[in-house]
């Protein structure tokens, strides 16, 4: 009778067991499928992130001192972002805002509130420093674009106008509508 009552108690004990696995599980599994998409997923601060091509070179910075990821959409939201892209011209395009969100990774990006784009003077193109409230940026197509009004700065000028797209690669800005402009001379 020992043995037969050892038998079943090792069969109820693995049984008991299995289904408190599989119990676990089952909760696990629904508790991860049930996790609300407007929650974040993760938090870091004081951030530098560098991406680099298939090369090892630079193409993009982003520095920011707090970002929140949601994996909804791969959502990201930024505070006082900085984006540095990087392109041919040995000086790279810096984007500056008090917050930015993107979203499908970094494929878009949204720059608001006080953002400011610099690009220093480089073979081809004056230094250029832009002021706007908005502005959609596309990190990897090395384009940005905005309806909102804008005033650009470069030597001796002064341009106001409503929307602009910019080609980073380039340098080509394109000013939208009600472009207006203003000749600085030096003092």
């Amino acid at each position: 009778m020992t043995y037969k009552n050892t038998i079943i108690s090792i069969l109820l004990t693995l049984a008991a067991g299995a289904t408190i696995l599989f119990t676990l599980a089952y909760q696990s599994d629904n508790d991860h499928k049930k996790a609300d998409p407007h929650i974040p997923d993760a938090y870091m601060e004081n951030v530098t992130a560098i991406f680099l091509d298939k090369f090892g070179k630079m193409t993009m910075k982003i520095e920011t001192p707090k970002m929140v990821h949601f994996a909804e959409n791969d959502t990201t939201k930024f505070l006082f972002p900085q984006l540095t892209v990087f392109h041919k011209s040995p000086n790279p395009w810096y984007i500056a805002s008090k917050t930015a969100k993107a979203w499908d990774g970094i494929e878009n990006v949204i720059f608001k509130n006080d953002v400011t784009i610099h690009h220093p003077a480089d073979y081809k193109n004056p230094a250029t420093i832009i002021k706007t409230n908005t502005l959609h940026v596309h990190p990897n197509q090395k384009t940005a674009e905005t309806a909102d009004p804008i005033t650009m700065i470069q030597p001796n000028s002064i341009m106001k106008a409503v929307g602009m797209q910019a080609d980073m690669e380039t340098g080509d800005i394109k000013l939208l509508s009600h472009a207006e402009g203003e000749y600085v001379p030096d003092a």
